[in-house]
């Protein structure tokens, strides 16, 4: 409500027996029944301030005592150590190439930059809910023009002979205003607190979903790295086995020579080796994508990224894997489904708040005046104050629609938490068995190439003396070389499953890192 300046002032009091109905406004000096109404509706909004809806309670899980699939016979369990629980977790395998290239995820990842911005966004959200405690302060000014129009009127002469007719100018009107004003819209139902916890808690899910991201690059890149190293150990074992072809083609032509050898020998000789040289190029192509893969996970463009051929060295380590209990605060994604679920329980309150009335607590002064001039004299003030409280009576059900909503936004949020924990123990579970099993392949694999080797040789020194055909040695270099690599698949093998097994224990991550409500301030 707006005064402007009088030449009278109202009277200080109502009389006596009658109740006071002047509206709250006046002069700055009269302010003190203002004042006190402000503060009396400021300490009842306080009062019965409260947050409604139902308060969040973490749902209650229980995990296994142990694990089903143990680790593999004679593996004795890793101590957790400091490198892992600092997330430095792909040092245990001691590979100096790959410590530098997880260093440079962080780094030029784009896909992880791009959560990171993610997590930006959320705190902005965040800090703009957390706004809404606070009175709004603005200052504006205005100037308006106002026409009135004209009008017309007629009138008869006293003969009635004739008839005339007058216009009445209309007038214009300026108005000048400048001045503040604030509005306040108390936090009485909670609804502010409800929205603020929900942007909190979506906040630090989306800082556990970086570090899943982070998790998820990483354990992607050693993956790649050691298929890549692999592909060197591949590239080599061909190179060494075209090398032993050649010498058994030499063999075959001499005796072939001195008539002791069929032509087909020969011609087997040569296409045996042809056919390896073949699968060592088909290496190389492997290689590159490889490679390729991992320029694009460090951010880098392939052309200006390279990896010179190494030994796949070092066995695979032992990983602590703890009990199941730990599952659930180290898995960064487990986290950020619990966070979900916390903010979709805080989303009912503010539903819930819609059906309680808003009180607004608005003030606002200044200057007007119809002449620029006299702007800013005394005379010219003026300002206005005020309660004003506002429910919505029907709205054909849109807030009960708003209230389902989030009540089944919760439940889809619990359900989603509940299957990221059996997924989670589920991932564990899986590499601890494939890390068994492959443990006991690689035994039983070991063997078989030691044989197949040493059949390949007394083969070969059978056929060099004439007791076996060229077929039998064919086979066996075939078997040989075949085992070779089948061990070769089986490392690799196990070197990503303990990759996958560190994933899906969290890489050393712990919920404790998730940001506290004063480091998302």
């Amino acid at each position: 409500m707006r005064k402007k300046p009088t030449s009278q002032s109202a009277p200080a009091t109502a009389p006596a027996g009658t109740e006071d109905t002047r509206p709250l406004h006046g002069h700055v000096r009269g302010g003190g029944l203002l004042r006190g109404s402000m503060a009396l509706a400021l300490g009842t909004g306080l009062l019965c301030a409260c947050a409604v809806g139902p308060n969040y309670k973490r749902p209650h899980d229980s995990a296994p005592e142990a694990y089903r699939e143990g680790p593999p016979e004679g593996w004795k369990q890793g101590q957790p150590q400091d490198l892992i629980s600092r997330g430095s977790w792909w040092s245990i395998y001691e590979d100096s190439v790959l410590d530098d290239l997880e260093k440079q995820v962080d780094v030029s990842n784009q896909t992880l930059k791009a959560s990171e911005a993610a997590f930006r966004q959320a705190v902005a959200v965040l800090q703009e809910a957390r706004a809404n405690f606070y009175p709004v302060l603005t200052l504006g000014a205005a100037a308006t023009r106002t026409s009135t129009g004209s009008s017309t009127h007629g009138s008869t002469t006293a003969g009635g002979t004739g008839i005339t007719t007058g216009v009445t100018a209309g007038t214009i009107e300026n108005q000048f205003s400048i001045g503040p004003s604030v509005s306040w819209v108390p936090d009485v139902w909670g609804r502010v607190r409800r929205l603020v916890e929900s942007s909190t808690a979506s906040a630090q899910a989306s800082a556990a979903d970086l570090a899943s991201a982070r998790l998820s690059i990483q354990a992607q890149l050693a993956q790649d790295y050691f298929e890549l190293r692999v592909a060197d150990e591949l590239k080599r074992l061909l190179e060494a086995t075209v090398t032993a072809y050649q010498r058994t083609v030499d063999i075959t032509t001499n005796r072939y020579a001195v008539g002791v050898a069929a032509k087909s020998d020969v011609v087997t000789a040569r296409t045996q080796l042809e056919n390896t040289r073949a699968q060592a190029v088909a290496v190389e192509s492997q290689r590159a994508q490889l490679e390729h893969a991992i320029a694009a996970l460090v951010g880098k463009a392939p052309a200006d990224f390279s990896l010179a051929p190494a030994q796949l060295s070092g066995s695979v380590p032992s990983v602590p894997f703890g009990v199941p209990s730990t599952l659930l605060e180290r898995r960064p994604d487990i986290a950020a489904a619990e966070r979900q679920l916390a903010a979709a329980n805080a989303q009912i309150g503010v539903a819930i708040a819609a059906y309680f009335p808003t009180l607004t607590l608005s003030a606002s002064g200044g200057f007007a005046s119809s002449t620029i001039g006299k702007l800013l004299d005394a005379s010219s003030r003026e300002w206005s104050a005020g309660p004003q409280v506002g429910a919505t009576l029907f709205d054909g059900g849109a807030r009960s629609a708003q209230v389902a909503a989030a009540r089944a936004a919760y439940d889809m949020s619990a359900a989603n938490y509940r299957q990221a924990i059996i997924t989670g123990f589920q991932q564990v579970e899986d590499n601890l068995s494939a890390l068994r099993v492959l443990a006991r392949q690689a035994e039983v694999q070991n063997r078989a190439v030691q044989l197949a080797r040493e059949a390949e040789q007394l083969t070969l020194n059978a056929y060099k003396a004439g007791v076996v055909d060229y077929t039998t040695v064919v086979q066996s270099q075939a078997t040989a070389l075949s085992s070779e690599q089948s061990a070769l698949t089986i490392r690799q093998s196990r070197l990503t499953a303990s990759v996958s097994l560190i994933e899906a224990l969290g890489g050393g991550w712990t919920s404790e890192q998730l940001p506290d409500k004063k480091q998302l301030d």
